[in-house]
């Protein structure tokens, strides 16, 4: 007799990037009442338990192509031909997204949906010798999404998830189930909305470096309502590091505790509902952690490595994951002192700009980064000789500076599930705050420079080497 609790169950996603999700907008929705149609090459992020495809090209098909009325679209599908090549290439292991219109709001697949999509992947489904699954997909008039995928024996199931990657966070769940804020949280629902405490409740975020802006970056997830949490820091709790850590005691490190394991085991003390799954590695070594974080609706970024945060940036890009990018900057005055304080957060969105085309870092410092962590003796060798700089030294810090640019962080998190600032969130791709003259000022992300790069590979998912890049050549993905 079969233990049905050993059964795994299967969850579906579907991820966009903002730049995707605007384009199909205004394709699917020209003004006429009529439907409209498009297909999408998607990359995949395949784990136990989770199938997910990831928006990467758009191939919107013209209106004067397809025959068009209120309640149907009819298009020739010989255009698909380029994108099955692709899909159907076992290096590339893609897979194809139709999504179409309802321009009257019907929330349902249609009959004739049914016998088109039976139509259509029956022939997708000989072209892509895979049992990976493709999807199809429905736009509603107020931009909602929902769809299903098709399993080589054409049978459907819904997308549990579908998100957005943009100005804006958007999320869609298949099924949710009735909540009632916990008195913990009302002011939280009542300050933002019940709307966007039950997201909160929903989301499962990623933190990786838990000590300076993480720390407190941790504490208000948390205390916010954060449904789940992944925790990501290789270091152990330091006497240095006590004066910045909430959470942490003297005897952790007397201990020599992960500074992952004694913040879960507080968080997990506090009662309010928050599930963390904790991390003590390295993430150029664990591919557990990196595989967790992939299934995470943000990740904040609280990280001084250069390496580190290219890392995390090409990640999000590929993985279509909203990325928030914290740095502290407390110049030293050589005498005891400070002479300048200052701190950036830095919002990345799929297939826009990067840290490296905004200037944070150059190709020569992540190389030289690259190389101390590969090999330590010739980057001592060479920083000796001047040939590279070193970015991991010792730094001023204070917590109050740290908590403020975390807040600023976690209140963009929250522009960007229920915007409540006078201007766009897109004009604050870029938030720069220096206290030393007491100003902060934002930059939208039509004024930063676009990664050419993270354009090619947004949405690119599930490839060989991971991420594209030569540190994984031989990790297994």
């Amino acid at each position: 007799m079969m233990n049905l609790e050993s059964v795994q169950v299967m969850q579906y996603q579907l991820r966009l990037s903002g730049s995707h999700y605007q384009q199909l907008k205004q394709h699917l929705f020209p003004g006429d009442g009529k439907e409209a149609v498009a297909v999408a090459l998607c990359g995949r992020h395949e784990r136990q338990g989770l199938s997910m495809m990831l928006v990467h090209k758009l191939m919107l098909i013209p209106h004067e192509a397809c025959i068009r009325t209120e309640d149907n679209v009819t298009w020739g599908t010989e255009v698909l031909l380029p994108f099955l090549k692709e899909a159907s290439n076992p290096k590339k292991n893609m897979g194809i997204l139709k999504i179409h219109s309802h321009p009257g709001g019907y929330p349902y697949f249609s009959e004739t949906d049914d016998a088109a999509d039976a139509d259509l992947f029956s022939s997708i489904f000989g072209w892509c010798e895979t049992d990976a699954v493709h999807g199809s997909a429905v736009m509603l008039p107020d931009g909602r999404i929902f769809g299903r995928a098709f399993t080589p024996d054409l049978i459907s199931y819904p997308f549990d998830k579908i998100s957005v990657a943009g100005d804006e966070f958007k999320i869609w769940e298949h099924s949710i189930g009735a909540y009632t804020p916990d008195d913990f949280a009302v002011r939280t629902a009542q300050a933002f909305g019940d709307g966007t405490y039950a997201k909160l409740k929903r989301i499962k975020a990623g933190v990786v470096g838990c000590s300076g802006t993480g720390s407190p970056t941790i504490e208000q997830l948390v205390r916010l309502g954060i449904g789940q949490l992944v925790l990501v820091d290789p270091d152990e709790v330091e006497h240095k590091n006590l004066n910045r850590i909430l959470n942490t005691t003297r005897d952790d490190a007397d201990a020599k505790k992960y500074k992952t394991a004694v913040l879960a085991e507080r968080i997990q003390a506090f009662g309010l509902g928050t599930e963390v799954y904790p991390y003590a590695e390295n993430l150029y070594d664990s591919i557990n952690a990196l595989d967790d974080l992939i299934s995470c609706d943000v990740i904040f970024g609280c990280v001084d490595s250069v390496d580190g945060r290219h890392l995390l940036n090409q990640l999000s890009n590929f993985y279509l994951i909203p990325y928030f990018d914290l740095g502290v900057k407390l110049e030293a005055d050589g005498m005891g002192g400070i002479s300048r304080i200052a701190g950036t957060v830095h919002y990345l969105q799929p297939g826009a700009s990067s840290l490296l085309s905004r200037g944070m870092y150059t190709t020569k410092m992540l190389l030289d980064e690259a190389l101390k962590r590969q090999d330590l003796d010739e980057f001592n060798k060479r920083l000796k000789a001047g040939y590279v700089h070193n970015a991991n030294v010792d730094r001023p810090a204070v917590i109050s500076i740290n908590m403020q640019l975390s807040s600023m962080a976690v209140n963009e998190l929250l522009n960007r599930l229920h915007p409540f600032k006078f201007e766009q969130p897109r004009n604050y791709a870029k938030v720069s705050m220096d206290y030393s003259d007491g100003s902060i000022c934002n930059e939208a992300e039509d004024e930063l420079v676009v990664d050419d790069y993270q354009v090619k590979y947004a949405g690119r998912g599930d490839m060989q080497p991971f991420l594209g890049m030569s540190d994984f050549s031989t990790l297994s993905k």
